[in-house]
């Protein structure tokens, strides 16, 4: 018999309880910063749950750097984090994170995976690179750049990056037109319809997919009590606001020119009769645009697609679905989860649905507090990260003192391990050892995979090693990968490891062994470019008796065992 999969809540707290262990110490009372703190200890309060207390310095740092930049902390600034006395020091570190080149190159890397900019946009994928580092560098309001991805068009892959987010959603219809001008390559019903479920799972947290095939009564009752009520009539509509939108695949010189797209406004409306290549027969029915949350159409004489970008980011659940995404990326799980699947039936407590279905979201009242704030504040995402990861909630440690019990998951009463990226793992395994590496981004060179356009360009070794830890391809949604022994077997056996943490071409061992000093403050060294922490006594003293044996292989051989620790591996 099929079980339902586990709760990410549930899976995460056991990880968790098995990795990060017990404080070893009581925790007291934390201080509530703003308004993300008063809802979850308040929470916790009211429901008499007991909570971890804050983490360590070394904990916090580590966290800090991995979430906001994608990458460990260097030594030297780690250590100077360290030394800081000012009891304001977490708040600065944050806001210079989120200032620094770091945060670009970790949030474009995380919306690339999201919008999949991989081959499909063709010659546009640099484009399109370049165009989210600009938006990310200079924090445009998040509704429009939305409204961008939704509403342009033209030649995408030299004018109108946004474009490129509609073309890569194509579905082919035949390898040869029948036409001069090759518009019949494509079957433009299904693309829109693929494009509908595309966008509204990412910008609305809905998944429209069941109901783009058949009504949902009868159907989804298990699944989402919401869509139950929605019928095949309402994602014709909702596609409706593509229904003029034409996508062309270039034909050039009797060839197709397949990297390259046109999107214009040129098509005559959605067909609700049209054949279709994924689905099962349309059979008619109205395809005038219409907005499935709420029934709003276009106004008399606007751009259809231009009305759905200004109702879709206006409407609240864009805000929600939006701060549920990020809340899940640096909380190790959203608020509703999926978070591509909220059902709205079950969204207010205040209007509970029917037995045996239960409020989905863990905090309604935290999530609408986020989106409205994040309203507020313009659709700032670098304000939304720097309100998350300033709370007392953010900053408590993943290690809690006492009995654990999986019911206080949802209250986010510790902080959840969570496994490194693909692209963290590897940028993180770049910044421990000082490896030197070259790779092609565009028209320059980088040394980060989080800084590359596109990730399949990475060497081949490269590519395999980051394929096995989870890196998407970026031709379906991104998805978190399940930790795995070949994944453990690759880290031990790696070339891209076992190259880096040898004493030779400058790396972290070379520059480490050749200086003068105490082998202590070797192994103090590497475990701080490594672990971002310092060693214990009891590993110090084990540490020391290697490297004593012989300084060059016994530093070697202990970069090599921190990397392959799980320590290094999780984020804490």
């Amino acid at each position: 018999m099929l079980q339902p999969p586990q709760p990410k809540s549930k899976a995460l707290s056991a990880l968790t309880a098995e990795a990060a262990g017990r404080a070893g110490r009581a925790a007291g009372a934390v201080q509530r910063v703003n308004f993300i703190d008063e809802h979850i200890f308040g929470r916790m309060q009211r429901d008499r749950v007991p909570h971890a207390g804050l983490a360590g310095d070394e904990e916090f740092a580590r966290r800090a750097w991995l979430d906001a930049t994608g990458r460990i902390p260097e030594p030297q600034e780690l250590r100077a984090f360290l030394a800081d006395a000012d009891p304001q020091k977490r708040a600065k570190l944050i806001d210079r994170l989120l200032e620094s080149p770091g945060f670009v190159d970790r949030w474009s890397y995380y919306f690339e995976d999201l919008f999949r900019a991989g081959q499909r946009m063709g010659h546009g994928l640099n484009l399109f690179h370049y165009w989210t580092r600009e938006w990310i560098r200079l924090d445009r309001p998040y509704n429009e750049v939305v409204t961008e991805l939704l509403n342009q068009g033209g030649k995408t892959s030299f004018s109108f990056p946004g474009g490129l987010y509609f073309a890569r959603d194509f579905v082919k219809a035949k390898d040869d037109p029948d036409a001069p001008d090759g518009m019949d390559l494509l079957n433009i019903p299904d693309t829109v319809d693929e494009f509908t479920i595309t966008y509204s799972k990412v910008f609305l947290g809905l998944n429209l997919a069941c109901i783009s095939c058949h009504d949902g009564r009868g159907h989804l009752e298990k699944v989402n009590l919401f869509l139950t009520g929605k019928k095949r009539q309402d994602f014709f509509q909702q596609a409706g606001f593509y229904g003029k939108t034409r996508q062309i695949m270039n034909w050039e010189n009797g060839a197709q020119a397949n990297t390259e797209y046109t999107v214009d406004d040129e098509a005559p409306g959605y067909d609700t009769k049209s054949e279709s290549i994924l689905r099962v027969p349309r059979l008619g029915g109205q395809a005038s645009p219409k907005f499935i949350l709420g029934g709003e159409t276009p106004r008399p004489g606007r751009h259809e697609r231009d009305e759905l970008a200004r109702i879709l980011t206006g409407h609240i659940q864009f805000s929600r679905a939006t701060v549920n995404r990020i809340w899940a990326e640096l909380m190790g799980f959203g608020i509703v989860e999926p978070v591509d699947d909220f059902d709205l039936a079950r969204y207010d407590p205040k209007n509970p649905p029917p037995a045996p279905w239960t409020i989905q979201p863990s905090n309604p009242a935290l999530l609408d507090a986020m989106a409205v704030d994040f309203q507020r504040n313009g659709y700032s995402l670098r304000k939304l990260v720097r309100t998350i990861m300033k709370s007392s909630a953010y900053q408590l440690s993943s290690k809690f003192d006492g009995a654990w019990k999986d019911q206080y998951a949802t209250y986010y009463a510790r902080k959840y391990v969570r496994p490194l990226t693909a692209a963290e793992l590897h940028d993180a395994i770049v910044v421990a050892t000082a490896k030197k590496l070259s790779y092609a981004s565009g028209d320059r060179k980088v040394p980060m995979v989080q800084q590359m356009s596109e990730p399949k360009k990475a060497p081949g070794e490269v590519q395999g090693f980051m394929r096995i830890f989870g890196q998407s391809t970026r031709d379906d949604m991104p998805k978190k990968m399940a930790i795995t022994s070949l994944q453990a077997m690759v880290l031990m056996q790696s070339k891209m490891v076992n190259q880096a943490v040898l004493a030779m071409e400058n790396t972290r061992v070379d520059q480490l062994v050749k200086q003068a000093g105490p082998d202590s403050a070797l192994v103090e060294d590497l475990y701080l470019a490594t672990l971002s922490r310092k060693p214990t006594a009891e590993e110090q003293r084990v540490a020391l008796a290697a490297v004593g044996k012989d300084r060059r292989r016994g530093a070697e051989n202990l970069q090599w065992a921190l990397i392959n620790s799980p320590e290094f591996v999780f984020n804490y």
